[in-house]
């Protein structure tokens, strides 16, 4: 191979070595250009993600990943320029990511699950929700997981992919609610007279809403009572205080009115058969 060298003639060197030095160059603007390129994208990216409000960790996260790919991209252009093979670096990559992929199987479903809770934002923070088996107060919003405060101020922490893979009920996404009640009255009891106290008592609460109208109806007749539906329709925040209150309301004027409100019973007759 020396000797070969030493016979070539340095021109004949020169004509070998000047399209790689050309290709070597092309390679090397290649990489600076795309990678100036790729951070512009990428500072684009964040500050419109920033602008429509994303979770700034997401955006974090979303700029990170789209940088090294973009890198990645412009750097095989790069090899490729200079005449590199790069099939071979491509199937390798590929296996190792599939590697990855299946050891990480689920905090890569997790974040895919709070990626889509982020972007369509079934709940925000504040809002009561039960989601993941678990009802509370959302009080953080992660990539992996999402913080939950119970009503008796436990916190817990539920994975996101248990969340957005199961049903979502959001309690305050709505400006109003409907407050349903069933109050039992004795089928000796008037149910007109019943009907009138509950809309008494209805009318006297300031933060019962008039639109909708409440309702008050026979809604069953049941193994021992008569139960009326009442359904009253309250702002959000007012639910459970009103909630509250109308049962007590309820039961203490029944109390005076003379109105039972009963409860199961059950006749046990006992035979004694003969010896």
């Amino acid at each position: 191979m020396k000797d070969y060298l030493q016979n070539l003639d340095p021109q004949a060197l020169l004509e070998l070595a000047q399209p790689f030095a050309v290709n070597l160059i092309l390679a090397l603007v290649i990489y600076l250009a795309g990678s100036w390129l790729a951070r512009r994208l990428v500072s684009l990216t964040r500050t419109l993600m920033k602008k429509r409000q994303l979770d700034e960790a997401l955006a974090e996260f979303i700029g990170s990943i789209l940088s090294v790919l973009l890198t990645f991209v412009v750097a095989l252009i790069a090899l490729e320029q200079v005449g590199i093979d790069t099939t071979s670096l491509l199937a390798l990559l590929g296996a190792a990511g599939l590697a990855v992929g299946l050891a990480l199987k689920d905090s890569l479903s997790n974040f895919a699950a709070g990626v889509m809770l982020i972007l369509f934002k079934p709940f925000k923070i504040g809002d009561f929700v039960e989601a993941g088996g678990i009802a509370g107060i959302v009080e953080r919003i992660s990539i992996f997981s999402t913080q939950l405060r119970t009503g008796d101020n436990r916190q817990i922490i539920v994975p996101n992919a248990g969340i957005y893979g199961d049903v979502i009920t959001n309690f305050s996404a709505k400006a109003t609610r409907r407050i349903d009640l069933v109050i039992g009255i004795s089928y000796d009891d008037n149910i007109k007279q019943a009907r009138d106290i509950i809309q008494q008592i209805l009318d006297q609460e300031e933060r019962i809403l008039a639109d909708p109208a409440p309702v008050i109806v026979v809604g069953e007749l049941g193994d021992s009572s008569v139960n009326l539906w009442v359904r009253p329709w309250v702002k959000t925040a007012d639910y459970w205080p009103v909630h509250w209150q109308l049962l007590e309301t309820i039961k203490t004027t029944f109390d005076e009115q003379g109105i039972s409100i009963p409860f199961p019973q059950r006749d046990v007759h006992l035979y004694q058969e003969n010896q």
